[in-house]
């Protein structure tokens, strides 16, 4: 039976990452259909309010797990709520209720829902027999799919009409809950509370090595993610179709590639993939907003993609590393949190410096955060991993 339930709770990971990329490329068009004026200020605001509500109850999901001892309730509940706020914001246009504030609200509603069905799905893939790896590769093939397909998927939706990314995630959302309800419930195992992030961190303090990097990863995740989509469409006039196709060439490689480099990790190390990684990844994203074309722009998105995907699995089995063994959970909690906070970050900081300095110099300061990083943290990588070369089996 763990072979259908990992399907089925993949279903849920895919659905809610597919569902949160498919409004970017078209966001523009978006807010302006909810009554704001669609600059990137109006974007970013619409994009980071539902980050927030990430961060801010991905622990509260698994604090009430654990204490009620069930799980698949609370992912439908997830799914269920979050399907509903969809389509609120739906109904709120159609009947010209609230404006923009309702939206907002109405978006942070979604996101404190979803992040509980996406969160307690990948929990119980833990809980699954049949094999750590094989259940957390499962995770991450949903992971990168949602994340391929969502842009440019939600750009063609946009021809229809900026509401139908809105229709088709309440549709998937409520979808995915009736999956999610087959699955046998398992008692909570694992779940991380702020608590035990912190806690963690103390204990061990170099895990704070890796939770930047991650945090700078999901940094220009959120960048691409708002401050691309308007970039691609002011500067080359691309359509929100072409924006999802253009913003696909970052996502699919950084989503997909992360599997394969991260065994490469295993095989030469972890110090060399984060380091030479982060580099070339800085310098790829100050292209990018260098590109005098839109094909030009979409080959450099390539080239971020590819060594973003060379970072970001290293960083995260730094993570597995040096967590003790029963501490594995909290401690990749942390870097989930960091990571959430990061891809707000992008969207927060991007946002703000294009609307007030411009493109360029948004570019700039997300591949310089890649770089200050780098420098910052090297010593204290060479010194919390005493051999860089250290290989890496299954266990």
């Amino acid at each position: 039976m763990s072979r259908s339930e990992r399907v089925r709770l993949s279903a849920v990971v895919f659905v809610v990452l597919f569902t949160q990329l498919l409004v970017y490329p078209g966001v523009e068009k978006l807010v302006a259909a909810l009554g704001a004026a669609p600059t990137i200020d109006a974007g970013t605001a619409f994009l980071a309010v539902q980050l927030a509500a990430f961060v801010l109850f991905s622990a509260v999901w698994g604090a009430v797990s654990d204490r009620t001892g069930r799980r698949t309730p609370f992912i439908v509940a997830g799914a269920v709520g979050g399907a509903a706020a969809y389509l609120a914001l739906v109904a709120a246009v159609r009947t010209g209720t609230g404006g923009f504030g309702l939206a907002l609200a109405l978006r942070f509603v979604e996101g404190a829902f979803t992040i509980g069905a996406f969160s307690l799905a990948i929990t119980m893939l833990m809980d699954l027999d049949g094999g750590h790896g094989r259940n957390m590769g499962a995770a991450g093939i949903a992971i990168g799919a949602g994340a391929a397909l969502g842009a440019p998927v939600g750009g063609q939706l946009y021809a229809i009409g900026p509401l139908a990314p809105l229709v088709a995630s309440a549709a998937l959302l409520v979808a995915v809950a009736a999956v999610a309800a087959t699955v046998p419930d398992r008692a909570p195992s694992r779940d991380a509370g702020l608590g035990d992030v912190l806690a963690g961190v103390r204990r061990t303090p170099e895990l704070l090595v890796p939770y930047v990097f991650g945090f700078t990863d999901r940094f220009t995740a959120g960048f691409f993610g708002l401050v691309g989509t308007f970039y691609l469409g002011e500067t080359f006039d691309l359509d929100p179709a072409a924006i999802g196709l253009v913003l696909a060439c970052f996502f699919a490689p950084f989503a997909l590639l992360q599997y394969p480099l991260g065994a490469l990790s295993d095989r030469v190390g972890r110090v060399v993939p984060v380091v030479a990684g982060s580099v070339g990844y800085g310098l790829a994203i100050v292209g990018v907003g260098l590109a005098p074309t839109a094909a030009v722009a979409a080959a450099g998105m390539v080239v971020v993609g590819v060594l973003g995907a060379l970072v970001a699995p290293a960083t995260m089995a730094l993570v597995t590393d040096m967590a003790a063994a029963g501490e594995r959970g909290a401690a990749m909690g942390g870097f989930n949190v960091f990571g959430s906070l990061g891809f707000l970050g992008g969207i927060l900081v991007g946002g703000a410096v294009a609307d007030r300095l411009g493109f360029l110099a948004a570019f700039l300061v997300a591949g310089g955060l890649e770089a200050v990083v780098v420098v910052a943290a090297l010593p204290v990588l060479v010194r919390v991993v005493p051999d860089p070369t250290a290989t890496f089996g299954e266990a």
